[in-house]
């Protein structure tokens, strides 16, 4: 939380309060689950492209670095926010804008969308997948909708790609259990209640 400047966990102990950020530990955990050795795909991690500078990638930087990817590559419209950003961190982030993906593309082992472009009533995020080597894992944190037009593309492409659903509900783990003493699992069955209701209320 001191790294990421942002609290989303709050909990009261012997009268003190705490605070924590688990976007990172969620995002890490989802990728743990479903698509287990991403970070090591070639025996070390390798350059990661992350899309987007808001508070997620932020987080997801952090997670990123904290599993050895020595190299991101942090793509943004506006590239003030993205070079602020990239200053807060050690070195090894490089600031693109999205006309450089085909370029920053050949080698990358892991794309992310952590924008909110490809949400409901938001613009789709198209990008040309093409550059990807064929190991690189696709994953956006859009939940809503479940496969964005993003993933949709990546398994076209013949890439693995993992949604934000799972991220979403790993870092609602700690918090969880802070609050009430229990650590809850992240079984198929709640995935499949969460992706109903969200389906019944769409």
């Amino acid at each position: 939380a001191k790294a990421l400047g942002a609290v989303n966990t709050v909990w009261l102990h012997n009268d003190i309060l705490y605070g924590a950020n688990t976007d990172g530990y969620g995002f890490l955990t989802n990728l743990d689950k479903q698509a287990p050795g991403w970070d090591r795909p070639r025996g070390k991690p390798s350059p990661a492209i992350v899309l987007g500078a808001g508070g997620a990638s932020r987080a997801i930087i952090y997670a990123l670095q904290s599993r050895g990817f020595g190299e991101i590559r942090l793509v943004n419209r506006t590239q003030l926010t993205a070079k602020t950003l990239a200053r807060t961190f050690a070195a090894g982030i490089s600031v693109h804008d999205f006309q450089e993906l085909p370029e920053i593309m050949v080698d990358a082992s892991l794309l992310v969308n952590t924008t909110s472009l490809g949400m409901v009533g938001k613009h789709p995020l198209e990008i040309d997948l093409t550059p990807l080597p064929d190991e690189c894992l696709v994953t956006d944190i859009v939940y809503t909708p479940l496969q964005t037009r993003l993933l949709i593309d990546a398994r076209k492409r013949g890439l693995e790609a993992v949604d934000g659903l799972g991220m979403l509900l790993h870092q609602a783990v700690p918090g969880f259990e802070k609050w009430f003493g229990v650590i809850p699992t992240v079984s198929d069955e709640l995935y499949q209640l969460v992706i109903d209701d969200l389906e019944s209320n769409s």
